[in-house]
């Protein structure tokens, strides 16, 4: 026969496991991993503020998911309106990019060609490369996108939503090489810019050279309240 000490040991033992088993327990390989989304049981959706225009707004619907690869953390873009724009899949172990899904120009849901993975430097001294081709939003026109990022700090202090935090920076050089597979022609376009991750948040600011882009990190809200919110 169990004593109740015993059987209160075991209780709270058992507590312990459960939470130690919890996804927020869950831990990656990348050094940069503390300025990475948290690993959520429930998506929370990132509003950011056009800090130029003042008006238009980016939804970020971030969520993690398990299957035979591993864990994942899911980012959706959507527009100010609700749309949604692309999705990028990042594997928790290696922050690299598994999958990129782009909402073409009659907005239907397609999968991208990922031909570079990674995201998030290893090293102050890397620079990663993440290229990626889609179809284009408003023609026939395929888009070529490719993302070199080098790391700038990792010991940055930004305020966020009216709190200090310290924050990752990045260097990032963004080119698009458009392509029309009818005419045969190419046009390249290109926008150096500066992103800020937070930790124990994410991706919390993005600002191009020359402040023509710039979105801040507004507000985190629960699913339930964002459908609300885009929902007329």
């Amino acid at each position: 026969m169990y004593s109740k000490t015993h059987l209160l040991f075991s209780f709270f033992l058992l507590v312990l496991l459960l939470g130690a088993c919890s996804s927020n327990e869950i831990q990656s390989k990348h050094p940069a991993a503390r300025f990475f989304y948290p690993i959520l049981d429930e998506p929370k959706i990132y509003v950011y503020r056009d800090m130029i225009g003042g008006l238009d707004e980016q939804f970020h619907r971030v969520y993690s998911v398990k299957d035979h690869l591993g864990h994942h953390v899911v980012v959706e873009r959507y527009a100010s309106d609700g749309r949604i724009l692309e999705a990028l899949n990042f594997n928790v172990d290696s922050l690299d990019i598994q999958d990129h899904m782009v909402v073409n120009r009659n907005q239907k849901k397609t999968q991208a060609a990922v031909y570079k993975t990674t995201y998030f430097p290893w090293k102050g001294s890397d620079q990663t490369w993440f290229a990626t081709k889609f179809e284009g939003v408003l023609d026939s026109t395929l888009i070529l996108q490719e993302l070199k990022r080098t790391q700038l700090s990792d010991h940055a202090s930004l305020e966020v939503m009216g709190e200090q935090k310290t924050c990752i920076t990045y260097k990032d050089l963004t080119k698009f090489t458009l392509i029309n597979p009818f005419a045969k022609t190419e046009k390249k376009l290109e926008m150096a810019s500066t992103t800020y991750y937070a930790e124990g948040l994410g991706l919390v600011e993005w600002k191009s050279n020359g402040n023509k882009v710039h979105f801040r990190l507004e507000q985190i809200m629960d699913q339930t309240e964002w459908l609300k919110f885009i929902r007329p």
